[in-house]
Parts: structure tokens; C-alpha cells; sequence
């Protein structure tokens, strides 16, 4: 049996961005099931920041976290963290008034202008001319290096003395004496704090250690990568990232060609979740009907899981039945904008019981987070 004052279960952009928190002051464990961390929903993000993402906390969650993306702390990476993209969502003729929404969202630190047809077209000229009336420029939208990210959270832990363990399924929790056992195959561990940062298994993780479920709903995600016109293709590496108004598809260019979504968020059970060929054709027919994309061939077609609860808003805090255990769960689509702040956040309730000052000035208190708020929600 080996101690710790505290395990994390999961090595995902949330696990891995708490365990560096903490590590500072006290021994950490994180336990990840697969053979290396961000196999699942990390390793298969979109990366794109935005602060207009998700419901209000979220966003300002997203907000939050900018600074420390700007200028992370020395030694976390030697790579900048966010590049300009910029992102258009584009109204096709007669759909202009659905853009009043993203307009709406316009503020100080976020500007979003509404540009004509003509500039839309200068700047995605793979866009089909006919089905362009009009745009909401987003020119704060950056690319996010997720791997550095990921990198170096996981690098910042261990050089703190945390403990990785990769090929660690968690097979038994159990409490007593004042601390969770931890059973991962023939291995044990045990701490006082045990924090859940599974990702879509969170509540399958709760179960196990008799903790309130959270009613957490993993939801797949299909992408595709395209290659682009001929005539284009010089030209791609400053294309927006692309929304259509009305829809829930997207793209953007990624390393030569273009990652494509049909936004779909199917419910399924927590996998090693795959596309659905219906998801990707899905898309594909949004591409050739939108834009001068003709799709021969899928050169890539993957699949992720996004985990929600009710209010799409994460959970972060201690679960009201189960003394010493810890959620960090529901990021959704946005836990890789979130991590940093995330992580603070959850790492002053962990040592003092409330939001960084940061946070809680923005609007987001403990309250808002807890797990505790769900309870009507999942009983």
C-alpha cells in the first residue's frame, strides 16, 4: 500500500491541471486507466479558444484562464500557447438575424463586429459566394497548442515530486480509517483526498466509491479532416475558424487541411467512442453545399466525448455524501479554455473552501460549481 495525501483519478487536460495545482504542497498521485494521458477527449479537441463559448460561468471561466495561456508560468513550455486564428459565423441569405446573438456577445477585451458579404469572402474565399449574406467577426478566437498544454501540466507535476501512473484502471474504492483505498489491479493506494477528475466515467468512478451521481451525460462529437481545393491551398493557414449561423457544424484549418465538425452531440455510454458514418456524411454534405469543398476522400474521420450535466456547467467541489471526495467533472466542450482556472478554482476549495478572489469577483462562487446544486437535478 502506498500513501499519498491526495489522488487524482484521471490524467486528462482536468486531472493533469489540478495535480499541478496541488503539487506544490503536498503528495500527489494521478492515476490514468489508458497507456498515456489524453487518449480520450483531451487528445481529440477541436482547440480553439474562445470566451464566448458555453453558458455565462463558463465563460467567464474561459476568461479567466487567458492570462495564464499569455504567459504561463516559467518552464511550463518553450511553444506559445495561443496563436490568432479568428472565427466568422457566416449567415446565409435570409438567416441574417440569427448573427444578433454572437453580435450581442460583443464586449470590452471580446470585440465582435458584423462584416458584409465581400469581406467574408476575402477572407474564406472557400466559401460558396450564394450562401453568404453576412458574418460576426470574432478576431479574439486563437488556436490553442493542446499537447503543450497538456505537456506541461503533467511535465510542472512531476518536476513537484508528483506520481504518474499510466495503465491504472481503477478497479475498487473503498473509505475507512479516515482515508480512500484505491485498487488498480494489483497495485494499492491510499489518501485522504481522493478527487474525481474522470472525464465521461465520472460517475461510474462516483458509483464505485458511494458518492452522489452528478447525472453526467457523455456525448460523442465526429470530426473529419478534408484536403482543400487546389487553388486554396496555399492560402489555408490564415482561413478563420468557420460557424454557420443556424447549425451547429464548423471548421477550421489544421496543419494544410481542413478539420471539420457536424457539431452532433449524441448521447452514448462512456467508450472508446468512434464516428458514425451518418455523422460524417452529415458533414461532408454541409461542406460541398457551403463551400467549394469537393470531398473525394475523408483523409482522417475521429470521434470524442464531450460530458455534460443539466446546466452544462462544470462540477467542482465536494460531494455532499462522501467525506474526503472531490469532483471535477462536466467540463463539456470547454475544459481545455477552463483548465487553468478551473484548476485554481479547485484547488482553493480544496485548501481553503472558496474561489480564487479572481473568480469570485467575476461571478463565480462555489456555489455555482458544487455538486451540491444538482441534487434535484439527479434525485
Amino acid at each position: 500500500m502506498t500513501r499519498f495525501d491526495t489522488i487524482v483519478i484521471g490524467a486528462g487536460i482536468s486531472g493533469a491541471s489540478l495535480a499541478f495545482a496541488l503539487a506544490s504542497d503536498r503528495r500527489v498521485l494521478l492515476l490514468e486507466a489508458e497507456a498515456a494521458p489524453g487518449y480520450h477527449s483531451t487528445g481529440r479537441s477541436a482547440a480553439l479558444y474562445t470566451r464566448n463559448y458555453g453558458p455565462p460561468v463558463v465563460q467567464r471561466i474561459n476568461a479567466a484562464s487567458h492570462a495564464f495561456f499569455v504567459e504561463p508560468p516559467p518552464g511550463f513550455t518553450d511553444v506559445k500557447l495561443l496563436r490568432p486564428r479568428g472565427a466568422i459565423t457566416v449567415a446565409a441569405p435570409g438567416d441574417e438575424a440569427r448573427l444578433d446573438a454572437v453580435l450581442a456577445l460583443d464586449g470590452p477585451g471580446n470585440r465582435i463586429d458584423r462584416i458584409d458579404a465581400a469581406r467574408v469572402l476575402a477572407m474564406a474565399p472557400l466559401l460558396r459566394a450564394e450562401a453568404v449574406a453576412a458574418a460576426a467577426h470574432e478576431p479574439g478566437v486563437m488556436d490553442m497548442d493542446v499537447a503543450a498544454i497538456h505537456q506541461g501540466f503533467l511535465r510542472g507535476f512531476r518536476r513537484a515530486g508528483g506520481v504518474l501512473a499510466c495503465d491504472s484502471r481503477v478497479a475498487e474504492i473503498e473509505r475507512r480509517a479516515g482515508a480512500w483505498h484505491v485498487a488498480c489491479g494489483a497495485a494499492r493506494f491510499e489518501a485522504p483526498l481522493l478527487v474525481n477528475a474522470a472525464g465521461a466515467w465520472a460517475d461510474e468512478i462516483a458509483a464505485l466509491a458511494g458518492a452522489t451521481p452528478i447525472g453526467l451525460v457523455p456525448r460523442r462529437r465526429t470530426a473529419i479532416l478534408v484536403d482543400p481545393p487546389a487553388a486554396l491551398a496555399g492560402g489555408i493557414a490564415t482561413l478563420p475558424a468557420i460557424d454557420f449561423a443556424g447549425s451547429d457544424a464548423y471548421l477550421k484549418p489544421d496543419a494544410g487541411q481542413v478539420m471539420a465538425s457536424p457539431g452532433d452531440e449524441t448521447p452514448v455510454a462512456p467508450q472508446d467512442v468512434q464516428p458514425e458514418e451518418l455523422d460524417v456524411a452529415t458533414i461532408v454534405d454541409v461542406l460541398e453545399q457551403r463551400t467549394h469543398l469537393e470531398v473525394r476522400r475523408v483523409a482522417r474521420a475521429w470521434a470524442g466525448l464531450r460530458s455534460f450535466v443539466a446546466d452544462r456547467v462544470p462540477v467542482v467541489g465536494f460531494d455532499p455524501r462522501a467525506d474526503g471526495f472531490f469532483w471535477l467533472a462536466g467540463q463539456g466542450g470547454f475544459g481545455i479554455m477552463m483548465a487553468p482556472a478551473l484548476a485554481e478554482a479547485a484547488a482553493a476549495l480544496i485548501r481553503d473552501d472558496r474561489p480564487p478572489r479572481a473568480l469570485a469577483d467575476a461571478g463565480v462562487g462555489a456555489e455555482s460549481l458544487s455538486p451540491a446544486r444538482l441534487r434535484a437535478v439527479v434525485a
